[in-house]
């Protein structure tokens, strides 16, 4: 019988392939919907990652412990072979060196004297490596204001308002004062290449970027990093896959007492972003819920109404002697056929859409201004498990229960009202 009403349902497209667009458009839909929400929303976890957490983070023992003071004496050391290790047990991860510091920033006047000064917030990352992807990561390039990017040692970026605040433009020469690894005092001067904004109060005010490379020679920080950043295949943050790496790295050093041995922490295990991933949930949850709730109901409506639309073509078929039980089953399981076939093509069509917005992105920096690094310029879809089946929830159940609901009439139906119908 499965197979007489596939046939008839393919065959017959005015009664099939209405009820199977509407229904593939309406699981196209809420999977379209319930990706991209999550990606959207998930921008709040990602900046946190790009900036600070990473997907992964390794640090010392001791820096972890002292981590909101930047302990930069408690730095990892042998980094070159500690990445180099990593890429090897773990290449589908993007791994990353980064230091972070504070000092004083000088600006000098004509003869040489301090004209101005201020606290500042050095983060230093891999600007000029063509494989870290940090410029894109940090959104430098589309959040630069004035100047350019740095090209060469020597080069550095300081926030717009600090450099306002300065009375600093590009190509001014700057002195950074700080200390060591060690100890001891560091003074170096910098080249201006260019201002960026941050969005954030804070870093507007005292942040400033430069290469790796320079903060390791002024730093003493030779073949040492503060934290090794690992970021998994197209920035997609999975908090299972951080649990399985994590809990691989950690067991090699577990029976190592010394304080400097190297430890990774998950996204969720800093700066309480466990309780965030948790209301994220929550909060996707709650809209796809309300979503998929609406998408059920116009299904739902589009079965009753096909349903109570063949009215006529029911009368018929009991006027030919066809059993109220056998029509009512008939009905259903042709609705199944085309929630299922509906479902299919809409899920198919929904998570291509999806995976393309998730690799590719929409790019609105054209349709906002005043750009920043803290505001993302492509927002992107996320293709979660859930994306897989939840369009079948609105597909399926809502179209076989509108059909349901609708064929109940046919047991109500007496010879007197068809001999009626078929007279019209």
């Amino acid at each position: 019988m499965i197979r007489f009403l596939l046939k008839g349902i393919l065959r017959d497209r005015h009664r099939s392939l209405f009820p199977i667009l509407i229904v593939s458009s309406g699981v196209m839909l809420t999977v379209l919907i319930q990706c991209w929400i999550s990606g959207v929303l998930g921008e709040i976890i990602d900046t946190s990652a790009a900036f600070s957490t990473g997907h992964v983070k390794i640090m010392s023992r001791a820096y972890a412990e002292n981590v909101g003071q930047i302990p930069n004496d408690l730095a990892l050391t042998g980094v070159e072979s500690l990445t180099g290790e990593l890429r090897q047990d773990y290449p589908n991860i993007n791994w990353i060196k980064r230091i972070h510091f504070g000092g004083l920033l000088d600006a000098p006047d004509e003869m040489g004297e301090t004209r101005s000064q201020g606290p500042v917030m050095g983060m230093a990352v891999q600007l000029f490596s063509e494989t870290s992807g940090e410029v894109q990561r940090l959104n430098i390039e589309k959040s630069l204001i004035r100047g350019y990017l740095p090209e060469r040692a020597g080069e550095i970026l300081i926030s717009d308002v600090f450099a306002t605040k300065l009375n600093v433009n590009p190509g001014d020469v700057v002195t950074l004062m700080s200390s060591t690894m060690c100890g001891s005092m560091a003074m170096q001067n910098y080249t201006v290449a260019g201002t960026v904004s941050f969005g954030v109060v804070a870093m507007d005010r005292s942040a400033m970027i430069m290469d790796i490379s320079d903060a390791q020679m002024v730093l003493d920080m030779d073949d040492a990093a503060g934290e090794i950043l690992g970021y998994f295949e197209n920035n997609v943050y999975s908090d299972q896959k951080a649990k399985n790496v994590v809990a691989a790295f950690n067991a090699q050093y577990e029976h190592d007492d010394d304080e400097f041995a190297p430890i990774m922490l998950r996204l969720a295990d800093q700066n309480g972003l466990d309780s965030m991933l948790d209301y994220v949930a929550g909060l996707i949850g709650a809209f796809i819920a309300i979503f998929v709730f609406a998408m059920s109901i116009v299904l739902w409506n589009a079965g009753l109404i096909g349903g109570l639309r063949r009215y006529g073509e029911v009368g018929l078929r009991l006027a030919i002697g066809e059993n109220k039980s056998h029509v009512y089953y008939s009905m259903i399981m042709e609705s199944v056929l085309i929630g299922l076939l509906g479902s299919v093509i809409g899920t198919a069509i929904g998570l291509g859409i999806s995976y393309y917005l998730q690799t590719v992105g929409f790019d609105i920096s054209e349709l906002t201004k005043n750009v920043t690094m803290m505001i993302p310029s492509v927002f992107r879809a996320h293709v979660t498990p859930h994306a897989y089946y939840i369009g079948f929830v609105p597909g399926l159940f809502s179209t076989v229960l509108g059909t349901a609901l609708a064929g109940i009439g046919i047991y109500r139906r007496k010879t007197a009202q068809l001999f009626k119908e078929l007279e019209v």
